[in-house]
């Protein structure tokens, strides 16, 4: 199939979906969808997926527990954007990780200290493949799949304790 081109607007009156095509077998995978509204995920451990979490806002709840987000295996250009919803402080930790070792992050995060200090944090960029929210007043952090291993992250950690990246 060739490319196609536009020069007006795309409209849709539901989402638009990006999706990869695998040259041998032909399978279809999506890869994000732009338009639907945020997905409040639940207070509990959650495996997100590309069909449903990518291109979407992820609003994080206030935990009454740590709770432990994974990532599908990367795809070059999918997205997820987790943005703390929480009405105070929380208590517990957000813990975002890639589906082990092999699936690392490349990129850090701003930490904006609570005690107004303001600092970067980095993944070791070879192996890391957790960051671990501490106890956050607020953040909004980004993570791009650069292509089937790593993914990029980015964003801002409001918190008195700074975020830390880890092994799993």
């Amino acid at each position: 199939m060739a490319n196609t081109t536009f020069t007006g607007p795309v409209r849709s009156e539901s989402t638009l979906k990006t999706v990869s095509k695998n040259a041998t077998s032909g399978t279809i995978t999506e890869v994000t969808t732009l338009g639907d509204a945020p997905v409040s995920l639940a207070d509990a451990d959650v495996t997100l997926t590309n069909a449903t979490h990518s291109g979407r806002i992820l609003l994080v709840p206030d935990g009454g527990q740590d709770n432990t987000y994974t990532l599908p295996a990367p795809i070059a250009g999918s997205v997820f954007r987790f943005v703390y919803a929480g009405g105070a402080a929380d208590a517990t930790d957000a813990i975002i990780v890639t589906p082990g070792n092999a699936n690392f992050y490349v990129g850090g995060v701003t930490f904006l200290d609570s005690d107004n200090e303001v600092s970067s944090v980095f993944s070791d960029g070879n192996s890391n493949s957790s960051i671990q929210l501490n106890v956050p007043a607020g953040f909004d952090i980004t993570i791009v799949g650069k292509d089937s291993t790593n993914y990029q992250i980015f964003g801002n950690v409001t918190s008195a304790t700074a975020p830390a990246f880890a092994d799993q």
